[in-house]
Parts: C-alpha cells; structure tokens; sequence
C-alpha cells in the first residue's frame, strides 16, 4: 500500500509541475501592448495603426506585434538579410511564423531591419505585406549566430 501512494504522490507532483512550466512558458511573464501609433524602423518614425504586440521583461526575444501601415513609408529602407520570424505564443493568433516565413521566401512581403542591435546581439526586424499588414518580432543577429 505504502508504494502505491508514493508513485501517487510522485505522479501528482510531476503532473503539478508540468501544468505549473507550461503556464510560466507560454502566459505568465507575457505583456499586451496595444494602440501603438509609430514604429521606428531604420531611425524613421512610422505610422501604424490597428497595432498588437506582446512583449516580456524576462527577454529580449519575446516581442512580437501585428499592424497596419502605409507602405510607401518603407521605400529606399534597409532590406534584412536572414529574416526568420520566431514563433509566437499559440493564443497570439495574429502572427503565424510559418506564414510570414513563407511569404518572405515567395517574395510576397518584405523584411526589413527595424533597429540593428536593439539589444546587445538582438535585431528588430519588420514585414510588410503590399495590402499595409505588417509584423514585427526581434531576432538573434549574427554576433550570436556565428
């Protein structure tokens, strides 16, 4: 009897633990953002406007963001070299890494480099669609990379 409520009590507790990482993975240090008028990308000031975004204090990487802009405000802007969206929380529906990828590698949108260096080894990159839909997120840069 003694074993069976020690593999309980074990099951139970690994069971509490896995519920408790998967919540402080994917909800728990996550920030909303939301009716951001300007991005700044390339040192421009750009207006968005339908803009939402996620953003954590506990890194760097955790931002993305979904919005609407003109897109002639990006002409003669820096294209990025390596765009490569990162995936986003399941219940932020509005970015869909694979989608963005795919629609960059087709030549359908284009991405450019936002701010080289945000943070230290981190770039913040921008994807326009030709219809104004634009998302943004923040990848490792090639300090890292290499």
């Amino acid at each position: 009897m003694n074993g069976k409520i020690t593999v309980i009590i074990i099951l139970g507790g690994s069971f509490c633990f896995g519920i408790l990482f998967f919540y402080f993975q994917t909800f728990a240090y996550y920030q909303e953002v939301s009716n951001l008028q300007k991005i700044i990308v390339d040192s421009k000031r750009i207006e968005v406007w339908n803009y939402q975004g996620i953003r954590a204090s506990t890194s760097a990487l955790k931002m993305r963001s979904c919005f609407n802009t003109e897109v002639k405000a990006f002409h003669n802007l820096t294209l990025a070299k390596n765009p490569q969206p990162l995936t986003a929380p399941f219940w932020f529906s509005c970015f869909n890494s694979k989608d963005l990828q795919n629609a960059i590698d087709d030549g359908i949108a284009k991405a450019y480099i936002a701010v080289e260096n945000e943070v230290k080894g981190i770039d913040r990159l921008v994807v326009i669609y030709p219809d104004g839909k634009g998302y943004e997120w923040r990848q490792l840069n090639k300090k890292y990379l290499d």
